[in-house]
């Protein structure tokens, strides 16, 4: 019986996860390096580590049942010796290799019959020439590791761009991508157990700002056919991955209707958020369903919904005006508990409930703006009392 579930991951997703999986019944326990991450606030207990210290990997490992990780920029070493343990650790070190890796991903969606732009692999200088002809210009080149949020990513024109990029990585590997002209972005969040029983949740259209995401609107704004197209290859790649747990696929759709799959997120998603407020069962619920070998719960969309994500802006720490957020009806304020709102970081998220979608990220667009940042001056210190002689 499963009692206690190991996080590796201490951010908002994990977060989140720990709610419902409090909500549930469940012990929660977190490994991440920040004392007081935003999952640890919220966890039974957190083992303040980096991700690569086996030791307390280990410790991790003897203090849980199960064991999932919030997001995949992790030492996948870490996952493979749980396993060695016999530890169940979901999604799998297989499932991470791959989406840890670029290269691999899009080689991986291509082979499972999934349209994605034309790419390369820039490993050496001798490469630009081949992959310029193939891939052809304007280009994105992309680390094949790590990055996130836009980072890590360069929009070249030309073999010189790629040069640059290339030179300033110190010759890491690079995989360099045809740009794509989207008329949309799209993701679907899917779950999967090991039943193999797979379901999608609604496909979301999202709106993103210098590669972070800003907004996501649910449903879509697509038609049937797009619709069904979507999710069939959100969940050919769950069950071609074999994945246990909630995972993302993200897409592009070109002007000309063809949808391009972009990336794949091994876990729960910023673009599914609004799960937790528009769905009976969210998109962690379903994650801990799934990892916990409990049945998945259909998908079924209470309300049309709007997310928007509050990001910091380097101007203060103190986020003001949520009395005036808070006016909204339907208005949902996700926060969570970081201490410094540095630029462009993810600070919190509120989810619009609507009726009508253009009207809903009307008024989304609107509440956001209420807010800002700002410093608190901190309180004088009070004087001491005055005595009295008697």
């Amino acid at each position: 019986m499963i009692q206690t579930i190991g996080v590796i991951g201490g951010g908002q997703l994990g977060r989140m996860f720990a709610l419902d999986a409090k909500r549930m019944g469940y012990d929660v326990i977190v490994l991440d390096p920040t004392p007081n991450s935003p999952t640890g606030q919220v966890a039974d207990e957190q083992l303040v580590a980096p991700y690569d210290n086996m030791e307390m990997i280990d410790r991790l490992g003897d203090m849980t049942d199960v064991v999932t990780y919030e997001f995949e920029n992790i030492a996948i070493a870490s996952v493979q010796r749980l396993e060695r343990k016999g530890k169940f650790v979901a999604p799998s070190s297989k499932v991470l290799a791959i989406t840890q890796d670029r290269l691999q991903e899009k080689r991986f969606l291509k082979e499972a019959g999934i349209g994605v732009a034309p790419f390369a692999a820039i490993t050496r200088v001798d490469d630009i020439t081949a992959a310029s002809h193939n891939v052809a210009f304007p280009a994105v080149v992309k680390t094949v590791r790590g990055g996130y949020d836009g980072k890590g990513q360069w929009r070249v024109d030309g073999p010189r761009g790629v040069q640059k990029a290339f030179a300033e990585v110190r010759g890491e590997t690079l995989i360099m991508e045809r740009y794509i002209p989207f008329v949309k972005e799209l993701s679907v969040v899917a779950t999967r157990n090991a039943r193999d029983q797979v379901v999608c949740f609604p496909v979301t259209e999202n709106v993103h700002d210098q590669g972070i995401l800003t907004m996501s609107i649910a449903p879509a704004r697509i038609n049937e056919e797009l619709t069904k197209k979507a999710r069939a290859a959100t969940a050919a790649v769950g069950r071609k991955l074999e994945i246990v747990g909630t995972y993302c696929v993200e897409y592009f759709l070109t002007p000309q209707g063809e949808l391009l799959a972009n990336e794949i997120a091994p876990r729960p998603h910023n673009s599914g958020h609004y799960t937790i407020d528009a769905t009976p069962c969210s998109q962690y619920e379903q994650h801990i369903r799934a990892i916990c070998d409990l049945p998945l719960s259909p998908p079924r969309l209470l309300s049309r919904a709007v997310m928007m994500n509050i990001l910091g802006d380097g101007k203060g720490n103190h986020l003001a005006g949520i009395e005036n957020l808070l006016t909204e009806p339907g208005l949902v304020l996700h926060m969570y508990g970081k201490k410094h709102a540095v630029a462009r970081r993810k600070m919190g998220h509120f989810t619009l409930l609507c009726a009508e979608l253009q009207t809903g990220i009307e008024k989304a667009k609107a509440s956001l703006a209420k807010l800002h940042w700002e410093d608190i001056v901190p309180a004088a210190a009070a004087p001491e009392p005055a005595t009295v002689s008697t």
